[in-house]
């Protein structure tokens, strides 16, 4: 045996033991993916028909948005109506309703002041009466 041949013996053996230092992390980053692919496939088995739900509560929801939609713009027409129905009011009766309560405010106040009139005026004849009874004594 030359001294190459002894070279590459150790070589080889060196090269041996590397590849078995090297296997070993191999096999466990092997280990590690396994586990990533069951994991990966587990979430994308649990996603999928929680996917289909989240599309089933947009449909419904969605659903009844167009129903609140529809209410809204019956509430607003309704309103719309209400404000032309006011309108329509207040030009038809609000003048007559404002002369009545005018005249209605203005007979009560001139009842108000000759009732004042009337009382004032009994109060003064009571008081010069009171003054003669006070003078004769």
């Amino acid at each position: 045996m030359s001294v190459g041949e002894v070279a590459g013996l150790i070589a080889a053996c060196a090269l041996l033991i590397l590849v078995g230092l090297l296997a070993y992390p191999i096999l466990k980053l092997g280990k590690v993916l396994d586990e990533t692919r069951i994991l990966v496939k587990g979430v994308s088995d649990s996603s999928v028909p929680l996917l289909g739900e989240v599309t089933t509560t947009v449909t419904t929801t969605n659903a009844q948005l167009a129903k609140v939609d529809t209410i809204t713009d019956n509430a607003s027409t309704v309103s719309t109506n209400a404000a032309a129905l006011m309108s329509l009011f207040s030009a038809a009766a609000g003048g007559p309703l404002v002369k009545a309560a005018a005249f209605s405010y203005g007979v009560r106040r001139a009842l108000g002041d000759r009732e004042r009139k009337d009382i004032a005026r009994r109060v003064r004849e009571e008081m010069k009466a009171e003054r003669k009874a006070a003078k004769k004594r």
